[in-house]
């Protein structure tokens, strides 16, 4: 909150949503994607782009953040069974609206338009060469965003957005255009986990033991809805995959944080005693 008069006196909001993810690389550092965010447009196309896992990963960040994940299916003119695409991105969760069209047609702004209303703020998410600056392009009804081709061999794009940008749509909602990620590594993510994967947390309530592991367990209600074939084991895996993933990041960045303090305190306490010395 700008006070133009008495600038010192300008105040910071909280933010009410926000994206992260642990950095690229070995330090563990998270880093921050987006804020402020109502809806979360996750992109992917009917081609080796689309990853179950991959959008499963998007959609518990975005559960996390308390943001409204929308998974948006591109490139559904090139396939002929673009069918199977949508059936496998709508078995991730009831919670999760899932749209398919073509980016470059004229149907993105009526499909996506009840997400896109003024005074909202929406985000593209996803790989690159999805079509998320198309998608974007179409929003703005204009063609002020470059674009380009994938590869042909792998369905790889390329990073033609290189920064985050925003946007503003003719009706005053704004749009975040970011560009394509190929690691999204999850911390601090455990109950947007949770909420993505709802069908196996209410299983885990019907368990003989409340600190069942769902391995070898007698009485695990988890593996006897596998044996049973209400749940997929493909499915089981990816969710033990993500919170183990998640628990080892946040961990090492509580750690990480500790150290940090402690060292920093290390350093008040060294310049205490020289002033004393003094």
């Amino acid at each position: 909150m700008l006070d133009p008069a008495r600038p010192r006196s300008s105040r910071a909001l909280q933010r009410t949503s926000l994206i992260k993810r642990r950095a690229p690389g070995t330090d563990r550092q998270e880093q921050l994607i987006a804020a402020n965010i109502d809806t979360v447009f996750v992109v992917t196309s009917c081609n080796q782009d689309f990853n179950l896992a991959r959008l499963e990963r998007y959609a518990a960040v975005a559960f996390e953040a308390l943001i409204t994940p929308v998974i948006v299916v591109t490139k559904t003119d090139l396939v002929e069974d673009a069918q199977s695409y949508i059936d496998a991105a709508r078995s991730m969760s009831a919670l999760i609206d899932v749209v398919a069209l073509d980016a470059r047609g004229n149907s993105a702004l009526s499909e996506l338009a009840p997400w896109c209303k003024p005074g909202k703020t929406v985000a593209f998410l996803g790989s690159s060469g999805v079509g998320k600056s198309t998608l974007t392009n179409a929003l703005l009804e204009n063609n002020s965003i470059e674009t380009q081709a994938i590869r042909e061999d792998d369905a790889k794009g390329r990073h033609t957005t290189t920064r985050r940008e925003l946007h503003t749509m003719p009706n005053g909602c704004l749009i975040l255009d970011t560009p394509g990620m190929r690691e999204l590594q999850l911390t601090d993510a455990a109950e947007g986990i949770n909420d993505l994967f709802a069908d196996i947390r209410d299983l885990t309530t019907g368990c003989r033991f409340n600190d069942c592991q769902h391995e070898t367990e007698p009485g695990c209600a988890v593996l006897a809805a596998v044996e049973a074939g209400a749940l997929a084991p493909a499915r089981l895996g990816r969710w033990r995959k993500l919170l183990a993933e998640d628990a080892f990041n946040s961990a090492s960045l509580a750690e990480r944080r500790s150290r940090d303090k402690a060292f920093g305190k290390m350093v008040r306490d060294v310049k205490k005693l020289k002033d004393v010395r003094r």
